[in-house]
């Protein structure tokens, strides 16, 4: 996902200047280290599509919510590599906020797993 062109689409789109205050952006990267502090030489990623746009449709739906875009890759990652993109534009901070918080909690959670492969 180009994230300057996804807005540019998004200010064209009719309602965009009536409704959106606010636009997030989340650009999730492949990390070189685990969590514990281990080596990362590559990630292999799963995203189940289906459930991604269904989480995405929900952000989508929640109070002042204009657009929720989400992009989330999937196969071998290596460390700098970008992996989940969600773009969320909305009327106010906090109803932006919610929406990007509930989608990527949700996404992360429930429609993706990582396996990370050591050096």
């Amino acid at each position: 996902m180009d994230i300057s062109k996804t807005i540019a689409t998004l200010k064209a789109e009719p309602g965009f200047l009536e409704k959106v205050g606010m636009v997030l952006v989340h650009n999730g990267v492949t990390r070189a280290t685990s969590r514990n502090g281990a080596p990362v030489a590559s990630l292999e990623v799963k995203a189940d599509a289906a459930l991604v746009e269904a989480i995405r449709q929900e952000g989508e739906a929640m109070p002042g919510m204009f657009r929720v875009l989400v992009e989330a890759r999937t196969g071998i990652f290596v460390p700098g590599d970008d992996l989940l993109f969600i773009v969320a534009a909305g009327d106010i901070r906090e109803n932006v906020l919610n929406a990007l918080t509930h989608t990527l909690t949700r996404i992360k959670a429930e429609a993706i797993t990582k396996r990370e492969i050591a050096p």
